[in-house]
């Protein structure tokens, strides 16, 4: 079970933590950075005895010792899952987020202790929140896109801790995620249906889209790339409410929202695209376009959709950019630093200018 030992003291600090076993083996950890508490580098066994030595220095430079021992808990028997969406052996673009979604709804009274235990190291350092999009999924950013090269280290550690409804962590998870070296950005304008692609912040692209028609508009918002599948199949049949059902065969998709938004490819409407809207809500390009985009790309990539009738919504994807940072950070379970707070979004490109809209821009 992963835990951690707390330590309190009074007109001094904390200088060291040992911590051993009911044998006698040391157990790795280290110190929260705040001093509050020491935290074990793995989980520790169920039901079992372990022991703690604190050393405190107080002002005047004297030390102090304490030593205590503990029996860890049972092995829980209802227990919550949680998926970590970030694997060491794929590259992705400046807008992934660390998400991490659970098999069990996680009531808000659980969340800050389970927010408590979400460990993350950047590289290059850059600060970040955590911020619950439901008691389903938790998502991690900074007020910034990533710098491009990033490494990303995140342990969920959540064996054993309480989850709420009387469920527990069922297993740590550890993940790596490394961003990309270029800055890729697709920027798509529903008052000119034209797409631009940024490269590094500068324009290198710019082609011709077809949005959701009025019945089945695309959502407006910035959303990441979560998937790409070269060939895949769009098939609605078993959706009894949509009365527009169909099965096609899809080329080049890249999937934005769970709710169903991609690019792909549409040969079908090329003579509408940069013209009108006519799709279920995807992002309709040409096939060369979207050979291009699905080269250029990575998982964790963003689109920017501007204009079009309605707003992505929260948990319909890695929507943790979909909300500016101020009402961003309103989503952690956490006090969070007014310094860290008081940081803002990230700005346009120059290369990228605006373009009049129909509609208001969400």
């Amino acid at each position: 079970m992963s835990t951690e030992i707390g330590t309190q003291v009074s007109g001094g600090k904390v200088q060291s933590v040992t911590m051993t076993d009911a044998a006698g083996a040391a157990v790795a950890g280290a110190m929260r950075a705040d001093g509050t508490s020491f935290v074990p580098t793995k989980p520790l066994k169920y039901g079992k005895k372990y022991s703690a030595t604190v050393v405190a220095v107080g002002p005047d430079g004297q030390t102090t010792e304490k030593k205590t021992s503990f029996t860890t808990m049972g092995k829980p028997s209802k227990k919550t899952g949680a998926g970590l969406y970030l694997f060491s052996d794929r590259t992705y673009g400046v807008a992934m987020p660390v998400v991490l979604e659970f098999t069990s709804p996680v009531p808000e009274s659980a969340r800050a202790a389970v927010e408590r235990r979400l460990f993350v190291t950047v590289e290059p350092p850059q600060p970040g929140i955590w911020h619950w999009s439901s008691p389903l999924q938790v998502m991690y950013r900074g007020p910034q896109y990533w710098q491009t090269g990033t490494k990303i280290t995140v342990r969920a550690a959540l064996e054993g801790v309480p989850m709420g409804n009387g469920r527990y962590g069922d297993q740590d998870r550890l993940g790596v995620g490394n961003i990309a070296k270029e800055k890729i950005e697709l920027i798509v304008d529903n008052a000119t249906k034209r797409m631009q692609v940024l490269k590094n912040d500068a324009v290198v692209k710019t082609m011709p889209v077809s949005l959701g028609k009025t019945k089945t508009p695309s959502s407006s918002g910035t959303m990441v790339i979560m998937d790409k599948q070269q060939k895949t199949v769009f098939d609605t049949t078993d959706d009894p409410g949509n009365v527009d059902r169909y099965v096609v065969n899809i080329e080049y998709a890249q999937r934005l929202t769970w709710g169903g938004e991609y690019i792909h490819a549409a040969p079908w409407s090329v003579k509408d695209q940069g013209v009108r809207n006519v799709s279920h809500g995807c992002v309709n390009v040409s096939m060369a376009n979207a050979v291009y985009l699905f080269n250029l790309t990575s998982i964790g990539t963003p689109v920017t959709v501007k204009g079009t009738e309605r707003k992505v919504k929260p948990a319909n994807g890695w929507t943790a950019w979909s909300v500016g940072w101020a009402d961003y950070v309103k989503g952690s379970a956490l006090p969070v630093p007014p310094e860290l707070a008081a940081l803002g979004d990230p700005q346009p490109s120059a290369s990228a200018l605006p373009s009049p809209s129909v509609t208001p821009t969400p």
